[in-house]
């Protein structure tokens, strides 16, 4: 029986290499994620389930107290979310020709864009589940998606509205994000609600009077990843993975959502230790499944849930653009 002779493991450092050059696509383009509460499931907790859970506000207690005898007294409820992180991945095969033909560094061109596909299929989920959220508010003052027509792109006034109603729901402007790089340590930011918005709706947006680009800013020492400026509260971030939907409005006029927030608006869920991993399989490392060596493969393997933990801190703005 002939031997495989092939090298059968890729070395640490190799793979660390690899892992390095998909973070560097990666994680710059997370606009969703870089605000998300992030609370890990431990390695081999015997469950993918994550419990999200919030403490309820106290009532205020507007009746005075009487003398020499104790109040009732409060007790604290939560409210309790939960979500189930699952897997994701995706690999692509390489032929020994093609490496020992190609000018190019295929296996790190490989990752580089497997760095970007990772990045879009873990802002489209996140992405997904905000804009599957119970609060919108529709451009134009529109009673829903379907009346929303050409004339109804994105105002001033809608924008105030919007900080009206998650100033009254108590939504608590953002102070801090999670950081671009592979820490994911968390970094202050100036208070304010954040904006994710489209680059039509951004065409839109520069329009308006009351826009400050991050140009005029005073302090630029905290302008955000993608920030191109404010209106009013509401800080706009940058994002070409936007929700549309197609032909949704009045005369089959495209509805694009911009999605306004405040802060633990939503959270996501890895397992440690499995947030993000590059797998390289080398040629030969299959034995009889390739027994001449010809196929490689490099992928990526996520664990990943995204979850609205609460509804009233981030608001859907639905409009048309030019």
């Amino acid at each position: 029986m002939a031997g495989n002779t092939s090298r059968q493991t890729i070395s640490q450092e190799v793979n660390n290499f690899y892992d390095r050059t998909l973070l560097s696509r990666l994680l710059p383009q997370l606009q969703y994620l870089q605000f998300a509460q992030i609370r890990d499931i431990p390695r081999n907790a015997g469950t993918n389930t994550i419990k999200f859970r919030r403490y309820n506000s106290l009532s205020a207690k507007t009746s005075p107290l009487v003398e020499g005898v104790t109040p009732q007294g409060s007790k604290l409820s939560a409210t309790e979310l939960t979500a189930d992180v699952k897997q994701y991945g995706d690999y692509i095969s390489l032929t020994d020709v093609l490496q020992y033909e190609t000018p190019d560094p295929i296996l790190a061109e490989t990752y580089e864009l497997q760095g970007e596909q990772t990045a879009e299929t873990l802002d489209t989920l996140m992405r997904d589940v905000l804009s599957a959220g119970t609060n919108v508010e529709y451009a134009g003052g529109s009673a829903e998606r379907t009346d929303i027509d050409s004339d109804d792109k994105i105002s001033a006034e809608d924008i105030r509205k919007i900080v009206r109603t998650l100033s009254e729901n108590k939504a608590k402007p953002i102070t801090r994000r999670v950081a671009p790089d592979a820490g994911y340590e968390t970094r202050p930011v100036d208070a304010s609600y954040i904006g994710i918005i489209g680059p039509k709706g951004e065409y839109d947006l520069k329009q308006l009077d009351d826009f400050i680009s991050v140009e005029q800013y005073s302090n630029k020492a905290n302008v955000l990843e993608g920030e191109i400026g404010k209106v009013d509260k509401v800080r706009f971030i940058l994002s070409h993975n936007t929700k549309v939907w197609e032909d949704a409005g009045s005369g089959d006029e495209d509805v694009y959502a911009t999605l306004i927030f405040g802060q633990d608006a939503f959270g996501m869920t890895r397992v440690s230790g499995e947030a993000m991993k590059t797998i390289t399989k080398p040629l030969g490392s299959a034995g009889t499944a390739d027994p001449l060596e010809q196929r490689a493969t490099a992928g990526w393997k996520a664990t990943f849930v995204g979850k609205i933990l609460n509804d009233d801190a981030i608001v859907r703005y639905e409009h048309a653009v030019s």
